[in-house]
């Protein structure tokens, strides 16, 4: 049985079923270039996780290990107990197709469709009709919102809808995990905050265990109900837990300075 602590939250024991993602002692390095040691956390199932820092502290770079993209220098990353680097390519498959990610931007591709973009998953990975496909397509469309706009292409929307039918296409094979990167990223408050209220929605009515890696203090404390935070200059996570009660009880001023910059 695997356990330990950090930062200002427990970490729970590695045979706990309310774990998805449990991040042990992970090190991230581009070659001999130390980005962040000794992370250690745990994900819980259902619940929303912000990875949280200032730019360059590697909040990006901590997803894509956590997605699979990217390879730990060191340390371990479990799904469901399962060591993803660890495990077979036909399990590691199976762990990424109920993943879904939204990247910045939306990552749509901007010669096709709405309805093409969440299709195109549905298409590659299921075995699905074509009017399989299209009732689902309508259907993920409809839950962010976009009823209607399954004929519009990327370039026709607003960068808010953009963000929202990235969601829909990342929604489209039931992942039990959804990831954001910066999801507010270029986003006008208004459309933030209703990027905002679709997440809780979907945590709400589907129980998805949701990541977010963001700087923007509003979407923080609306949506998390647990969190890291990344220092770039000791290189490893300085507080965890939710920020709320990390704003009250921290005293390390990096982390003060972070949550405060709102009541500047």
């Amino acid at each position: 049985m695997l356990t330990s602590s950090q930062g200002d939250g427990q970490v729970a024991s590695m045979n706990d079923d309310s774990v998805h993602i449990a991040v042990r002692d992970l090190e991230m390095a581009y070659g001999t270039y130390l980005i962040q040691r000794d992370l250690t956390f745990d994900i819980k199932r259902g619940e929303i996780f912000v990875v949280m820092g200032g730019s360059g502290c590697g909040k990006s770079t901590l997803m894509r290990h956590l997605i699979g993209l990217k390879e730990p220098a060191g340390g371990a990353v479990y799904i469901n107990g399962t060591n993803f680097w660890e495990s077979s390519e036909s399990e590691r498959d199976e762990i990424m197709r109920n993943t879904g990610v939204l990247f910045q931007g939306g990552a749509l591709w901007s010669s096709m469709t709405l309805a093409e973009n969440v299709g195109m998953v549905l298409e590659q990975y299921t075995t699905l009709s074509p009017q399989e496909i299209k009732d689902i397509i309508s259907l993920k469309l409809s839950l962010v919102g976009l009823a209607g706009f399954a004929d519009f292409y990327p370039s026709e929307i607003s960068g808010g809808m953009r963000k929202r039918a990235g969601l829909a296409r990342a929604m489209s094979l039931d992942p039990d995990i959804l990831f954001f990167d910066e999801p507010s990223a270029g986003l006008d408050p208004i459309s933030s905050r209703r990027l905002d209220e679709l997440i809780l929605e979907l945590q709400d009515s589907f129980g998805t265990t949701i990541v977010i890696v963001t700087h923007e203090l509003a979407s923080i404390f609306a949506v998390a109900d647990d969190s890291v935070f990344l220092d770039p200059d000791t290189k490893t996570m300085i507080a965890s837990g939710n920020p709320k009660t990390i704003l009250k009880e921290s005293t390390d001023p990096r982390v003060l300075a972070f949550l405060r910059r709102g009541e500047l």
